[in-house]
């Protein structure tokens, strides 16, 4: 596959989670809300990407939970424990990684760096400010945002990307 093929990356909050007591934040599940909600994520995501060629996933019960009940699968799937309380930076490191032989990689993960990544990844000559400023006003659980990029992910850097879409299934 040639350096300047187009990739898509999206960026996906966990789904609403439980507050269970006694329940240590890393280990919270999803609540009704958010299995329905990860749900219809799912839906929308199989109905806008013919597959997905890698997902990185925190390792967090909500985020674990989140990408199975989307009903997403790929040949590789990544859970990684630098994605729970991480930062862009942290993030972007974990997207680095990914072989540039993907096309399409879905990144599960928390905020507030699901969205700091987002806009930062993107470049604002060439996204939708549209989206970069729903993005700003609030990321909901689930949401979704994509960005599409000529880098290899190994040379992904910040202000790298087009964000193109921002999603909020409900």
């Amino acid at each position: 596959m040639p350096d300047d093929a187009k990739r898509t990356l999206i960026l996906m909050r966990h789904a609403k989670s439980a507050y269970p007591p006694g329940v240590d934040d890393h280990e919270r599940p999803l609540n009704l809300r958010g299995t329905r909600q990860a749900t219809q994520a799912g839906t929308w995501l199989q109905d806008n990407f013919n597959r997905i060629d890698a997902v990185l996933c925190s390792t967090a019960t909500r985020t674990r939970a989140t990408l199975a009940q989307t009903g997403v699968h790929s040949q590789l799937v990544r859970f990684s424990d630098k994605l729970y309380d991480s930062t862009p930076g942290i993030t972007l490191g974990e997207i680095n990684a990914v072989p540039d032989s993907a096309i399409t990689v879905l990144v599960v993960g928390h905020e507030p760096t699901t969205s700091q990544l987002a806009l930062a990844l993107a470049n604002a000559g060439s996204s939708s400010a549209e989206a970069a400023n729903r993005i700003s006003t609030k990321f909901p659980t689930s949401a979704i945002a994509v960005l599409t990029t000529r880098s290899p992910w190994s040379r992904l850097e910040l202000g790298g990307a087009s964000l193109t879409t921002f999603h909020v299934p409900r």
